[in-house]
């Protein structure tokens, strides 16, 4: 958690949630100056320095690359920030999300001192203007959240959460010249339309666009072809 608040305090981080698994983390962080990456590099970089100082260790700690999601904040920070500290229940390594030492829901929920780098008021004040009353309802969001389906179920182009025109808008906000070479090919295409926009855009069937190109765009899964069929045929 040292390396953490330095990263934060560094790189003008806000982190409104986190969760630290016995391999992995999660993290829900706003970053002002668009300096996710060089965070990151550095987050990793002296945990892993130091970890490995203190357990005589030498090579890596981490397994490939981090994966970064870009998430609309009104739509989905509170889902997020839920999924995030209910890891652990999931896990079922606890039974309550309270349980867990490492997340920030303890100190969300007024169960602990929050650290002065995470930022739990945002999350409060979307429930309550008075935070003992926003602390008992985030408790209560947080416990109804135990079976509700993982949000990245709903993730476009495997990098950003949100609705059609958010990932539009930030697509459109790619400079030409952006250095790509860390973007996976799959991340830089066009998001795929939904099936509810061509239905929209092409009452006609004869003006559709074609239909394999259709087939492609949902080929992930035979759910997802079958809709496009029903939208398709008379």
């Amino acid at each position: 958690m040292e390396v953490l608040e330095e990263v934060v305090q560094r790189f003008n981080w806000t982190v409104h949630a986190y969760c630290l698994m016995s391999n992995h983390y999660h993290l829900l962080v706003e970053t002002p100056d668009a300096n996710l990456s060089q965070g990151m590099r550095q987050l990793n970089g002296v945990y892993t320095q130091r970890f490995n100082r203190r357990h005589r260790r030498v090579g890596h700690v981490f397994q490939g690359r981090y994966k970064g999601i870009i998430v609309q904040k009104d739509t989905y920070l509170l889902e997020l920030a839920r999924y995030i500290v209910l890891n652990p229940v999931r896990a079922r390594m606890v039974r309550s999300a309270n349980e867990w030492r490492w997340s920030s829901y303890r100190a969300t929920a007024g169960f602990s001192e929050a650290p002065a780098w995470l930022a739990i008021d945002l999350i409060l004040t979307a429930f309550a203007a008075r935070r003992g009353e926003a602390q008992k309802r985030y408790r209560e969001f947080i416990a109804q959240g135990k079976d509700q389906p993982s949000p990245w179920e709903r993730l476009t182009s495997q990098i950003y959460l949100g609705d059609d025109a958010f990932v539009e808008r930030l697509q459109r906000r790619i400079a030409a010249d952006a250095d790509l070479s860390e973007i996976p090919r799959s991340h830089r295409r066009p998001a795929a339309k939904s099936l509810d926009f061509y239905s929209r855009s092409y009452p006609d069937r004869d003006q559709a666009p074609d239909p394999c190109a259709l087939c492609r765009c949902f080929a992930k899964c035979r759910e997802c072809l079958c809709q496009l069929c029903k939208h398709r045929l008379p």
